[in-house]
């Protein structure tokens, strides 16, 4: 399975690009974004990629960070969502805007993405709710006891509080379960 690839543009198109890597050119999808944000042709680039295959398909899609390509695995994996318009999604603007839009229901940040009206925004928003949570939930704050408590669905903040009250010494196990008594 390709991740990541290493290479140079050697040509672009509205809704993709050639990257040549070792002398194999790869057609790697885009988002209207994406494109918007690359190099000249020629110049090199980094980028993550989501490897596509299928009984009759093996596509590329390409991301600039590893957080798009996360939040596209996320989106692609919801019913009715293909990967052209998870592509197009995934790259709407930072992703902490974008999970905050999408917690406010706000319909909105779908316009303009191609085959995707209010039904289908409506039918989004709904199952990314859920979803969309995780996603903030993988990013370490550098506390393991308090990442622990964020992963069991306690807010940042929530789980600071219970841990100030504990003492930063004990081992992380131990302060999880004193943390989770001052939550109670």
């Amino acid at each position: 399975m390709i991740s990541y690839l290493v290479g140079k543009i050697i040509l672009k198109r509205d809704k993709f690009i050639i990257l040549e890597v070792s002398n194999v050119g790869y057609k790697v999808f885009l988002s209207r974004q994406t494109l918007l944000r690359l190099p000249e042709i020629s110049q090199a680039i980094k980028m993550f990629v989501y490897h596509d295959i299928g009984e009759d398909k093996s596509n590329l899609y390409g991301f600039l960070t590893y957080e798009e390509l996360d939040f596209f695995e996320v989106l692609n994996g919801i019913h009715g969502i293909g990967p052209k318009a998870a592509l197009e999604i995934s790259v709407l603007g930072p992703l902490e805007k974008i999970k905050d839009k999408i917690l406010a229901q706000d319909e909105k940040i779908f316009e303009g993405i191609p085959g995707i009206g209010g039904k289908r925004a409506s039918a989004i928003i709904l199952e990314l709710t859920g979803k969309i949570k995780m996603l903030g939930a993988k990013k370490s704050s550098g506390d393991e006891a308090e990442d622990a408590l964020t992963q069991l669905g306690f807010s940042k903040q929530q789980a600071r509080d219970a841990l100030a009250h504990v003492d930063p010494k004990l081992k992380s196990e131990d302060r999880i379960k004193l943390a989770l008594k001052n939550l109670r």
